[in-house]
């Protein structure tokens, strides 16, 4: 394994540390932590395990997850929003309304041979233009009409289900298998359901181009029964199966319901040059989300917590944004209500998506478009000089870091697309570590940075995990479920190098210079490296 200046916590080392810092000093009782040096020797690997800590209980009461519009979610703004207030803050809470969908359907094979095949991938539920009628049918499967395999025979050819004698013998309540082919999903399933089919499973006809998944739609007035999609490799497990017993289960909820972001600001500074950063708090509904985005949210609550006796020149906006699984909606609400002229005032942004994967690399929001992935003139101006930032700090530290794209796919999206510059940092989520990555880092080659990404093993206690996966990476890296402690520890300082720094100089940023000491913005990677190595 190369050099690198790592620093390895144990479990038990963060708990002594715990012990020594809760003696030496009474709750929020910080001093004045108001350079780059005193802020980051106050954000604390430990410090932010406990916010995390906090978060998977909240998760472990909440059915398992913190997804936006689910009581989950609404325990973790009540969190953060009570950690800000004993810290001196005023947050507010603003609420917006989004389509919240929570998808339940389920293909199984009961028998023999169980299997549950995963919605989205496997198969999808039907999307009639007529409705979508809602149930739970278990029973025999019975192929119909089934030509398998089909790779060689002419597209658009099976007849499976298309004509009401293809159902002769059909056994009431059996589970009817069909084919995709000559006639529409609407007239198979009808078709299914008159003769006693209790439910309906679709497969794609297996042809080249004709595998996958796709919506079923059509007028399927009458039909009472569950139908699913299922794609030709799905169909095909399952009709290779005698005398199955399968279970096809369509349920699902779409409706309008209220998620929150969460904002505070210091008390002083500049409010004409406002430098925000921001988190998601919202998980998926699959799990508890610690590493997407429990690292960041945590790792920014720290720090607004040990700057809470910070004076800095310009004010400083926290932000911890909901439904940004559901597609950046919360950030999105939150510029879509600023006028010009509050636009004007945000001198930058800086976003904090999963900062501690388990296979994790350093990525840097790539702001001066250097690997030349972001269209010309899609990143606002100042953004290459936020990645300076960043880039001294790790140079600073002696590790290594990497271009990350410059794609708008998180929270600063809808900052970029009114012209805020804005930068961040990311380890990586279902991308594959590379062998070249993994002898910079550590980890494993091959791997996704964050195996666990979308799952419900993104959580702090292990469940769930690819067992032999994460002993591998233990042999480099000390994991607390599926955070890397040392990425944590890390970034939680890039993060607080970043704040600091800005809350008192954004001049390379914008041009504006405050009166003032400046704490290390504007610097290259090597003054920066120079003044703040450690």
């Amino acid at each position: 394994m190369p050099n690198r200046n790592r620093r390895i916590w144990s479990v038990a080392t963060i708990a002594a540390l715990a012990a020594v810092a809760v003696a030496a000093t009474p709750a929020y009782a910080a001093p004045n932590n108001n350079s780059v040096k005193k802020l980051t020797n106050a954000v604390t690997a430990e410090g932010v395990l406990d916010h995390l800590e906090a978060l998977q209980d909240i998760a472990d009461a909440n059915g398992g997850d913190r997804a936006a519009g689910r009581d989950g979610y609404a325990a973790s703004v009540d969190y953060v929003v009570g950690e800000l207030e004993a810290a001196g803050y005023a947050p507010e809470v603003q609420e917006f309304e989004f389509d919240y969908f929570e998808e339940n359907s389920e293909l199984i094979r009961v028998s023999p041979q169980p299997r549950t095949f995963v919605n989205g991938i496997d198969f999808l539920r039907n999307t009639f233009d007529s409705g979508t009628p809602e149930g739970t049918a278990t029973g025999p499967l019975v192929p119909v009409g089934l030509v398998i395999p089909a790779a060689g025979l002419p597209a658009n050819s099976n007849t499976s289900g298309c004509e009401a004698s293809d159902f002769a013998g059909f056994p009431a309540g059996g589970i009817a298998l069909m084919q995709r082919g000559t006639c529409g999903f609407s007239v198979k399933s009808l078709n299914a359901q008159a003769a006693g089919a209790a439910g309906v499973i679709i497969m794609n006809e297996g042809q080249p181009g004709r595998t996958g998944l796709l919506n079923m739609i059509g007028d399927a007035t009458g039909l009472h029964i569950p139908a699913v999609f299922a794609t030709s490799a799905a169909g095909e497990n399952l009709a290779s199966t005698p005398n199955a017993t399968v279970t096809v289960k369509v349920d699902f909820t779409a409706e309008t319901r209220t998620a929150f972001n969460v904002i505070a600001e210091t008390k002083t500074g500049n409010g004409a040059n406002t430098v925000m950063a921001g988190a998601h708090l919202d998980s998926v509904q699959d799990g508890a989300g610690i590493n997407d985005n429990g690292s960041g949210s945590a790792a920014l609550l720290e720090t607004a917590i040990q700057m809470k006796k910070v004076k800095p020149n310009n004010n400083v906006r926290f932000a911890w944004w909901g439904a940004e699984e559901e597609g950046l909606l919360g950030s999105e609400y939150y510029v879509s209500q600023l006028t010009d002229a509050q636009i004007a005032r945000i001198a930058l942004y800086v976003n904090f998506d999963m900062i501690a994967s388990p296979n994790y690399m350093f990525g840097v929001y790539d702001g001066d478009n250097s690997s030349g992935t972001a269209a010309p003139g899609f990143i606002p101006p100042g953004s290459a000089q936020i990645e300076d930032v960043f880039e001294g700090f790790y140079a600073s530290r002696g590790l290594p870091y990497q271009d990350t794209e410059f794609s708008g796919r998180s929270d600063y999206g809808p900052f970029i697309a009114v012209g805020i510059p804005a930068g961040g940092l990311f380890t990586g989520a279902e991308g594959v570590k590379t062998a070249s990555e993994a002898a910079l880092y550590g980890g494993v080659a091959g791997a996704a940075y964050d195996p666990c990404y979308h799952s419900f093993c993104d959580n702090l206690t292990g469940a769930g995990q690819n067992v032999a996966l994460y002993n591998a990476l233990r042999a480099d890296y000390d994991l607390v479920g599926n955070i890397n402690v040392e990425a944590l520890d890390v970034n939680a300082d890039a993060l607080a190098t970043a704040v600091i720094t800005f809350a008192y100089d954004t001049s390379t940023v914008n041009g504006v210079r405050m009166p003032g000491k400046s704490h290390g913005a504007g610097k290259s990677a090597d003054a920066f490296k120079n003044k703040f190595e450690s």
